[in-house]
């Protein structure tokens, strides 16, 4: 009875810990790991919400650039934190499913290691092409790389990430060959293909979109509910017959296991009301985003999901590292 009571205590005690620890935070700044190199879409949705998320939470936010692996190396930072709330990070496809789907060797559990705050935001991927390249849309494009195989490559996020893993889903059902040049995030990769030394990208939309604006890189083919509103010429891969393919992206946020609920509710609480802001939300959805900003169990279930969808994609096309 006696240590019924004192565990009763200790329960008690340790949750009016954590109350006081949720009012007191954040009493230094708030770090955001973003596993990928500055210029991605990743990068681009984490500063616009660290701007605006500081003042709602009540201190400051900083953005962290982590790159490598595919976002393993940020990803196994998050996941090795302490869970104050000090260290949050973007979490994505790539680090939470396509790259642990593939990759064996990854250093974390993408459904224990880490603790689900929010989705952000889900963003279409695109298939985009440099100017130069002979086929200007989605019809002239498969039959230019169906009849040359091995003449074509491709340039990703990294290996393991979204957009290498939906590419090769793509070769494997299109029954195509283009080589994979995996860069450290989408910003080199992108700066790449924009100045012609990679033909084709497999990218997410936001941070594609602008050099697609400005003629500098040519869209072929979007993995989106229905057709973009600024592009509207370009099909979905479901209009396409690959409905596989046609998965968007995610983009929320994360942070070690085990962060107290408390801590985890207000920063959830925070980032809810920083999209919901009128500027914030319109940044975000002006890149062909869609505001998500579910709960914690919610986008614990989506990374859940995503994993098994992955992991089956892995299986069925004896996908393998490089």
């Amino acid at each position: 009875m006696t240590t019924r009571r004192h565990l009763v205590a200790s329960a008690v005690l340790l949750a009016a810990a954590f109350a006081a620890q949720a009012q007191s935070y954040p009493s230094k700044p708030v770090r955001l790991v973003v596993p990928f190199a500055p210029g991605g879409t990743t990068d681009i949705i984490a500063r616009v919400v660290a701007e605006k998320l500081g003042p709602n939470l009540g201190g400051t936010v900083i953005v962290e650039n982590k790159s490598g692996g595919g976002g393993i190396v940020g990803a196994t930072e998050i996941s090795r934190a302490a869970p104050d709330g000090y260290t949050i990070g973007m979490a994505t496809v790539s680090t939470t499913a396509a790259n642990p789907a593939i990759n064996p060797q990854v250093s974390y559990d993408p459904l224990t290691s880490f603790t689900a705050i929010t989705n952000i935001a889900a963003t279409p991927n695109v298939i985009a092409v440099h100017p130069s390249f002979p086929a200007k849309d989605y019809k002239a494009f498969l039959a230019e790389i169906q009849s040359k195989p091995g003449k074509y490559s491709f340039a990703s996020s990294g290996t393991g990430g979204i957009g290498h893993l939906q590419m090769e889903l793509y070769k494997s059902l299109t029954k195509t060959f283009v080589t994979h040049i995996p860069y450290r995030g989408a910003g080199p990769a992108l700066n790449d293909v924009v100045a012609g030394q990679v033909p084709i990208i497999f990218d997410n939309l936001p941070s594609a979109l602008p050099f697609i604006k400005d003629g500098r890189l040519i869209p072929i083919v979007v993995a989106a509910p229905q057709r973009v509103a600024g592009l509207p010429n370009v099909p979905t891969f479901a209009e396409v017959g690959l409905a596989p393919v046609n998965r968007m992206a995610y983009y929320g946020i994360h942070g070690p296991a085990n962060m107290p609920k408390e801590l985890v509710d207000k920063i959830h609480a925070a980032v809810k009301k920083t999209v919901e802001m009128p500027d914030v939300k319109k940044r975000i959805e002006d890149t062909g985003s869609i505001i998500v900003a579910n709960t914690p169990a919610e986008f614990s279930k989506q990374i859940q999901d995503e994993l098994v969808t992955y992991k089956k994609v892995v299986q069925l096309q004896r996908l393998k590292l490089d």
